[in-house]
Order: structure tokens, then sequence, then C-alpha cells
């Protein structure tokens, strides 16, 4: 009796197969025809046509794959305990890169959960193409009900995102979306910083402080390596290797390490986080930031919330670059933008305001608020504001401004501004920016200020 079924399954059907939850068998075979059976961590789905098996050590069965390419790979499904037959032929070894990377976090969550984080080092991945796979007879237990309105959750996701006309209302939507349509409910976007490659928190959701401000150094944690490697990065368990606590920076820590005063915002993040995904957030090749959701719970994102996530962030990358790039509308003449404020001056004691030129850092009244080109920004604002009395402000004569230093390239404007109106709006009501119309805002001040610009 063959113990084989005739149809052959895809790779995208036996995909739960793959995450990791259960070692596979791998069979290989020596140049004298000797055969090796040995268990391997993981099986990675790359796509339709090729996995990567994780190279550890260097054994026997490492030894009969560079002699003999072919070999066979068992894995069973976690839920109905179907075991399916992989025949697959060597390609390569890769030791950085998407595929090294996203096996580099799924290792490291499996080696904590099974208390052989000493011992699992990922030393490459190595790539295969699946030649054929192989149902194996038996009985297996009924299959899970099928998640339910994903596709749904998803085309919810788009008719949100589309009906977004600014920055801070798309960046609402999206967080909107992870928390009612797909039971996210901690999950933040950060944004990059091209000039500093870091990654600066602009919008979160499910945290006891929002974090805005906060930021990541490309390559640190699952936020950093999906924008250092530009792929989604998932760990379904909790794992040091990850944990921000280690690898958060202080925000100033390499600009300006003189400075005495605490200029570091807090992340945001859980605590012990037991799941974590970070997506990156692209436009025509180029990286925007990222789109991060972790849960306190193990095995809380498979690959279909994956796949949402990565559907998700390219229309979010697509919002983000239009409203850079749409037009902005006709603007009021110099002149009328120079008038000064209409009606009652600020009154009450004076907010003593500060700016650090080594790196455009801000103070008000000795508390840290912005540093960077967002606080270059605030810097001309408020100084507008004390010797011209200014209020109305346009994106355009920003941009034009070479003491703001805003890149040539993919200047992020609308963000920075986002970033300064909330972190405003955390500090309080005496100082805030308010939208007047497609690239244009007010400065409203409610207290008298008292400006102060230290060189070093």
């Amino acid at each position: 009796m063959n113990s084989v079924t005739a149809q052959q399954p895809s790779l995208g059907e036996i995909r739960p197969c793959l995450e990791g939850a259960i070692p596979a068998v791998m069979a290989t075979c020596a140049a004298d025809g000797t055969p090796n059976v040995a268990y391997i961590s993981q099986v990675f789905y790359v796509d339709e046509r090729h996995v990567a098996l994780s190279f550890q050590f260097f054994n026997k069965t490492r030894q009969n794959i560079l002699a003999n390419p072919y070999a066979t790979v068992l894995v069973l499904h976690p839920v109905t305990a179907a075991f399916f037959r992989l025949h697959i032929r060597y390609l390569r070894t890769e030791t950085q890169g998407p595929v090294f990377e996203g096996m580099k976090a799924q290792l490291a969550g499996i080696a904590s959960h099974s208390g052989m984080a000493g011992v699992f080092q990922l030393l490459g991945s190595d790539m295969y193409e699946v030649r054929e796979i192989e149902r194996i007879d038996g009985r297996p237990l009924p299959e899970a009900p099928a998640r339910c309105g994903m596709l749904a959750a998803l085309r919810r996701s788009s008719e949100r995102l589309s009906r977004c006309t600014g920055l801070d209302e798309l960046l609402n939507a999206a967080l909107a979306t992870l928390t009612d349509f797909l039971d996210i409910r901690h999950a933040m976007v950060l944004m990059l910083d091209p000039a500093t490659q870091r990654l600066y928190t602009v919008a979160s959701c499910g945290y006891a402080t929002s974090g805005v401000g906060s930021e990541i150094e490309m390559g640190d944690g699952v936020v950093g390596v999906a924008a250092r490697e530009r792929t989604p990065v998932r760990i379904g368990h909790m794992t040091s290797a990850y944990l921000y606590s280690r690898a958060i920076r202080s925000s100033l820590r390499a600009d300006a390490p003189g400075l005495a005063l605490d200029t570091d915002i807090p992340y945001p993040g859980l605590p012990q986080p037991h799941s974590q995904l970070a997506v990156p957030v692209l436009s025509a090749g180029r990286l925007l930031g990222v789109l991060f959701a972790e849960s306190p719970n193990d095995l809380q994102f498979g690959f279909e919330d994956e796949d949402v996530l990565v559907a998700m962030a390219g229309h979010l990358g697509a919002a983000i670059d239009l409203m850079q790039d749409s037009p902005e509308l006709t603007e009021p003449s110099g002149e009328a933008l120079a008038q000064p404020a209409a009606g009652d001056p600020a009154r009450g004691a004076a907010l003593q305001l500060r700016r650090f030129r080594a790196n455009d850092s801000v103070f008000i009244n000795d508390a840290y608020l912005i540093k960077g080109v967002a606080g270059a920004i605030f810097w001309k604002l408020v100084h507008d504001y004390t010797r011209h009395g200014r209020t109305e402000f346009s994106n355009r004569e920003l941009r034009l401004d070479p003491a703001i230093r805003l890149p040539d390239v993919t200047d992020n404007l609308e963000a920075r501004l986002l970033l300064l109106q909330r972190r405003l709006t955390e500090h309080g009501p005496h100082i805030r920016i308010e939208k007047t119309g497609r690239g244009r805002f007010r400065l409203t001040v409610l207290r008298p200020l008292e400006l102060r610009d230290v060189a070093a």
C-alpha cells in the first residue's frame, strides 16, 4: 500500500508546519551512500518554491549537504499532527540579509522558550529549492477553524486609509484598524530620520505613555532589524536578545554627551513582550519607517497577521509619500504671513526656552521637549513669534529656510511637524501647533516666552 497520497500540497498550504513550533527531521546522505538523520530547529518559509534551514553546527548533516546537495525534511503540522515530506536541493548559505535576520529573530524566540538561549546560535541560512512535497498518509486531527475576517480587515484598513487627508489622521486610522479588526492592543508607528539613521516614534496605542519622540537605533531589536533589512521580523516567544530595555539608546547620547539634563523620552513598549511583529514601511523602494505590534501572549502573531501588516504597511507608505509630495495650496503672501498675532497677548509667568545649537535640542523650563530637525523648526517658530509676533506659518517657508537643514530628499516635514505637535500637547497647554489648511499651520502661545540660545 502506498504511504503517500497522490495530491501534492503547496508550501503555502503547509505554512503552519514552518513556524518553528515543532522541530523537523532531516535526512541526508554522505558521498559514499551512508545515510544520516537529525533534528533541525527551523524550516523557514521563503516563497512558494524555497525554504531556508538553520545552519547552527558543523556536524554530519552539514558535511553531507556540502558533499551531496539533495535531502528530505519531515515536518509536522502543529494542530492536525499531519506529516509532510519535503524533497529539497541545497543552493547556498546566506549569513546576512532579510532571510537570515528573520530566521535569527525566530530562532532567538525558540531558544528562549526551550531554555537553549546559550546553545542556539544561527551561523547561516541554508537556502533550498523545494522539488516535491509529499503528504504522508495517516489519521490527522481535524484542522482548526480558519481565521475569519483577515481579508475583510485588510479591506477595512484600505478604506480607512484611503479616506485620510492628513498624516495625523492617517496614523490614527492605521492604529485603530489594528485594534478594531485584528485585536492588536499594543502597536506603534516609527518614522526614519534619514540624516541620523534613527527611527522615532510618531504614534502609538495601548501604552501608559505615548512615547512620541522616543528613538531606536537602526539594527536594534525587532524594529531596528526590520528597518535595516527592510523585511518583516516576527517573534513568537519572549527573548532577551530583542528586549528594547537593552536596545534603547539615549536620544542625545551620541550627539551631545556633555548635556547634564535628562533628554531621554521613555520608550512606550511592553516591559515583557512575548510576541512581536515589525514590518517596514516602504515606498518606491525607500524606507519610510516601521509598523510595529506586540503582545504579552506567546504565539500571538502568525504568518497571516504578518501578511496583513505587510499589505497595510505598503498602503501606509504610499499614502505618506503622497501627502509629502502633494502640492500645497496657494499660500498667503509673505506680508500676510508676517502680520503680528491679533487678540490678547500671552499672560502669566514666562516660559524659559533654551536651545542647544549642537543638536537643536530644546528645553522648556528645564524639561526636554525635542531635538534635531523638529527642534530647529520649533526654534524658528518661537523666534519669529517673539521677534515679529508671527503666528501663521507654512510648510513651504520651512522647506526654504536653510537654518532648519531639512534633507534634500525625503524631508519627512509632515512627520516632523506631527512629532512636534504631539510633543507640545504632552508637555502642556501653553504652546501648541494647529493645522489651518494644507501646508499651513498656526502657533498658539498662551504664556510669555523668554528664549536663550546655548552655543555648546
